[in-house]
């Protein structure tokens, strides 16, 4: 059984995003969810946590260095 432990609403143009820190059996878990007409998600497991940071860092980084 999933328990919610943290969620987060961020709107963007048409989007809204969900973010929703979850846990079950096998551990926590990061379901990030869009929402624009239908629904999509990705599942990212909290080991992976440090690695999603950095490369959504490094991207942000990178553009904010192109502007």
């Amino acid at each position: 059984m999933e328990q919610k432990l943290v969620s987060k609403t961020f709107k963007v143009e048409q989007k809204t995003f969900y973010f929703d820190l979850k846990e079950n059996n096998n551990g926590k878990f990061l379901r990030i969810t869009e929402a624009s007409g239908k629904r999509s998600s990705i599942i990212i497991p909290d080991t992976g946590f440090q690695e999603f940071i950095g490369i959504i860092s490094s991207i942000t980084e990178q553009n904010s260095n192109d502007n």
